[in-house]
């Protein structure tokens, strides 16, 4: 696997600092950096030495040994995961630049500086990362044993020191991006990602920074985006609850309890869990009623709504399904959320369309990343026609389209409808052509014919139209996977809260809307003026004055603008992949 600080195999670090340290008597100051301009805005580089008000624990000769030895064999003992080879350039950087300094240590005490910064390594999980990778809770054992000897042994200061330093480093590259390498889910990025000197930013944002500062810091390297700040926001909202869920399960009826039914025995623990999760308002909490009615299904349907089910407030076995899922479970579909969003590059533009594959959704950010369109669509089919998940970018709309049908449906669809029905080319406008596009017209379907098809010399077009399978307009980007997005004539699926029927290109609600938005740099190119072109009886292709970010994502976890959380199911399976990703990533080494 590529290095886990540079997913694409280079190391973070883009300019090496020369950095020297000095330890004066009556001013002494630690890590002391040149100034240097540094491209990296985003992290504030300095122009001035950054001292500190205090003074770090010295080594002795020994100690800067035992220092240099646990570094070259990039391998500490006291670690959970003890091996640290992608981080071993990093750590050495550190601490040659505190030129035989502990700079977490003072008067062989933890600075108020390591103190904030374990705090974090022990709550990594309000932060969607797990604390065993950061040794959380092995922290408040290392800290008695250090305020609890006296003397300490200066070996004991060298671990330490080390395990925080590189607890951090881990910590901070996870939360900038990710623990795995998106590439293993082959989603994939054509972005420069932003590069992040673990070295530099420990010596110049938290070595002499105050608990403030250090928060603030941490969270510059974090997504910018709303929606990220947003699931986080629910993530701990929701570990508080899971901690709070008595995980007693819902009885499940022989049939669907429907409203004004009084038959269904489990009214009262339905009530208490729609209140824990804030569907029913806190004082329905102890209504007795053996009658199903008013604002339980009211709040019934507002769930259902929340988790990608038909809001009929129907108590069905989809229904008690999503009641019963475990709260922890949530909890782990919000973490993978997380992860996901460290994936994206911190900018864009211009600002992005998002496709939500198990979410059915489409959505236009603006520059502020505000959602400013949304609609629904229609994705593959989750056995064998998946909609992958990558990065692109539109450059054009194509007006009234033709479709050149994929080889494979020309095989396992076409053919056999041919075979079937020797009109049937005619009655859905499609042709035969040949690789010039030359329409080839034959009387009757030959096996000479057949062949050709089957072996792709041949292949089948469908002609433009409202009948054509893309709808009048396509919105094209670059892609290996040959997918895009498209209108339907297929508008009864948007009526379906699950809606995978394709064979992996996107069909999207409302064409005209997201056309008239990519579009609306060119002013003649208002909705009227789109819905009448896509009335005439040519094929063309306007380009985009810039090409648009396109992000096919998946994530079974959505915070809305308004805080309310929503979660959908795992239709492809890539929340199982990513998990057990986690479980085995490549800290052990």
């Amino acid at each position: 696997m590529p290095s886990r600080t540079d997913r694409n195999g280079a190391s973070f670090r883009d300019l090496r600092f020369v950095c020297f340290a000095l330890l004066l008597m009556f001013l002494p100051t630690v890590c002391v950096k040149n100034a240097m301009a540094e491209a990296d805005g985003r992290f504030g580089a300095v122009a001035s030495p950054v001292k500190l008000a205090f003074r770090p624990q010295q080594l002795t000769e020994i100690g800067t040994t035992q220092l240099h030895g646990i570094i070259d064999a990039a391998e500490l003992a006291d670690l959970r995961w003890p091996k640290f080879v992608k981080y071993r350039t990093e750590v050495r950087d550190f601490y040659d630049a505190c030129d035989g300094a502990l700079p977490w240590m003072r008067e062989l005490r933890p600075t108020p500086q390591a103190l904030a910064i374990i705090q974090l390594l022990r709550t990594a999980d309000r932060e969607g990362l797990n604390p065993e990778d950061y040794d959380g809770p092995r922290w408040d054992g290392r800290i008695r044993a250090v305020e609890q000897s006296n003397p300490v042994p200066e070996s004991d200061l060298v671990r330490f020191d080390m395990a925080l330093t590189v607890s951090a480093m881990r910590y901070i590259s996870d939360l900038h991006l990710g623990r795995v390498n998106p590439r293993l889910f082959h989603f994939e990025l054509d972005f420069d990602l932003t590069n992040l000197d673990l070295s530099e930013f420990l010596r110049q944002r938290l070595i002499g920074a105050s608990d403030e500062d250090i928060a603030a810091a941490i969270g510059a390297v974090e997504p910018p985006f709303p929606t990220y700040h947003r699931i986080l926001n629910a993530l701990r909202t929701y570990l508080e609850l899971a901690r709070r869920d008595d995980g007693e399960l819902l009885p499940v009826p022989r049939k669907a309890i429907r409203p004004g039914d009084s038959s269904y025995t489990g009214l009262l623990q339905l009530r208490k869990r729609l209140v824990l999760l804030g569907d029913l308002p806190e004082k329905e909490k102890d209504i007795v009623s053996p009658i199903y009615q008013g604002a339980l299904v009211t709040a019934v349907k507002r769930f259902q709504q929340r988790h990608g089910l038909e809001p009929n407030g129907l108590i069905d076995v989809e229904t008690l399904n999503d009641l019963n899922t475990p709260l922890s479970r949530r909890v782990a579909q919000l973490q993978l959320t997380l992860e996901r969003l460290r994936w994206l590059p911190h900018q864009f533009h211009p600002s992005p369309i998002v496709v939500n594959i198990p979410e059915f959704r489409l959505r236009a950010i603006d520059e502020q990343y505000h959602w400013v369109l949304f609609m629904k669509v229609v994705v593959g089919r989750a056995y064998g026609h998946q909609t992958p998940v990558f990065a692109s970018n539109i450059k054009s709309v194509i007006f009234r389209p033709n479709w050149n049908v994929p080889l494979s449906i020309v095989r396992a669809e076409l053919l056999p409808h041919m075979e079937r029905d020797a009109a049937y080319l005619t009655k859905n406008s499609y042709e035969i052509v040949d690789s010039s596009e030359t329409v080839v017209s034959p009387v009757v379907l030959t096996e000479p014919i057949k062949r050709q098809l089957r072996s792709g010399t041949l292949g089948i077009r469908q002609t433009p139209g409202p009948n054509n399978a893309l709808g009048l307009l396509k919105f094209d980007f670059p892609n290996r996977h040959d997918v895009y997005l498209h209108g339907t004539p297929a508008r009864q699926l948007f009526s379906r809260s699950r809606r995978d029927f394709s064979h992996g290109c996107i069909r999207v609600e409302d064409p005209v809307a997201l056309a008239a938005w990519l579009l609306r740099d060119k002013r003649e190119w208002t909705a009227e003026h789109i819905r009448a072109a896509t009335l005439a009886q040519k094929t063309f292709r306007v380009d985009l004055e810039l090409p648009v970010p396109v992000l096919i994502v998946y994530g079974t976890a959505v915070v809305m603008e308004d805080g309310e959380v929503h979660f959908f199911r795992d239709i492809y399976g890539q929340d199982a992949a990513l998990e057990q990703a986690l479980v085995s990533h490549s800290y052990p080494e």
